[in-house]
């Protein structure tokens, strides 16, 4: 029994050394500050040590073994500590700036709220504004999903509409260097941080469908004036602290979906966890089994008639462009 016992620990912490070690080599390969060999070779190193680690476990050096480990594994950690976001880089154009919000009563002031003119993804007129909205006119929020990678993950868009037919988006991005790509994989380990961008929906989303041929779909909430305006004030809180205080991206736990989930806590909605909050491409089946989507049809039906593709595509990006790829969509009638 002693020695079942022995080799069931044995096991037990060789799979958790297995799993530390993964974690520290990708540490390493993304974030050393030396060239690709040097990379390599840390990686490789480290590799080796816990595999040497993984063999001692069953020896009679066990509790030694994993001792030296745990310990070569804190000093990655106190370096880990060390690595903090960029406030300045040379970020690419779309995601320059980190939008920024002050209240007077109702009224609130945007600056550096995104206005581009998209031809393509290469091609763009660069157009950043200050711009006053009423918040007592505050009437809808909508769940935009942009598929990019197959129906499982998906862009998150919040955007808020007012009673003067005005929409403002809110799309919560990877802040990525000029030449740099989104990686989901690199996105795990400190490689970009977070930045919140409020923009017109015809470039935001537009560019999304009409330039990079995204599947995007709309979801018209039911949240109340009332709650889509506290939503709306959760974004401007949040982005307000990143432009102080800037936080990394990460591709499971501080995302485009986690985050919208953390504000609607804020303002006290309950979200209990859920699987299809990682695997976001499910978000609208969450969100319709929690009662936040129109009911009242099935949501093989409003799936149908969120795709925006095509009304997105006639229109041209023009200044109608959020009248036109809302035609035919139902809304629960909520703040409407």
């Amino acid at each position: 029994m002693h020695r079942i016992a022995r080799i069931s620990l044995a096991i037990i912490l060789s799979l958790a050394v297995a799993l530390l070690t993964a974690w520290a080599g990708f540490a390493m390969w993304y974030r050393l500050p030396v060239g690709e060999l040097g990379r390599a070779a840390a990686c490789a190193l480290f590799i080796l040590f816990g595999l040497g680690t993984i063999i001692a476990l069953f020896s009679r050096f066990r509790i030694r073994a994993f001792v030296f480990f745990l310990a070569a594994f804190a000093v990655v950690l106190v370096w880990w500590s060390t690595i903090k976001p960029l406030s300045d880089a040379d970020w690419a154009p779309d995601v320059a700036r980190q939008v920024t919000g002050t209240r007077d009563g109702n009224l609130l002031t945007l600056k550096d709220v995104r206005d581009f003119e998209w031809r393509s993804d290469t091609d763009f007129t660069e157009h950043w504004t200050t711009r006053t909205y009423d918040l007592s006119t505050v009437q809808t929020a909508d769940l935009f999903m942009s598929y990019w990678a197959g129906p499982k993950m998906g862009h998150v868009i919040m955007s808020f509409g007012f009673s003067s037919g005005d929409y403002l988006a809110w799309s919560i991005e990877v802040r990525r260097r000029v030449g740099g790509e989104f990686s989901p994989i690199a996105d795990l380990f400190k490689s970009n941080p977070l930045v919140v961008v409020a923009a017109d929906e015809r470039d935001v989303v537009g560019v999304r469908s009409n330039v990079r041929g995204e599947d995007v779909q709309i979801y018209r909430l039911k949240a109340s004036p009332d709650a889509a305006r506290a939503l709306l004030l959760e974004y401007v809180s949040d982005a307000n602290a990143l432009s102080t205080k800037p936080a990394f991206y990460n591709s499971i736990t501080t995302n485009c979906t986690t985050t919208i989930v953390k504000m609607m806590r804020a303002v006290g909605d309950a979200v209990p966890f859920d699987w299809r909050l990682i695997v976001n491409g499910y978000l609208p089946d969450y969100a319709y089994d929690r009662g936040a989507l129109d009911t009242r049809l099935p949501l093989s039906t409003l799936r149908e008639l969120a795709h925006i593709d095509d009304r997105a595509r006639k229109s041209g990006l023009s200044p109608d462009f959020s009248r036109l790829i809302r035609v035919g969509v139902p809304s629960p009638g909520l703040g409407n």
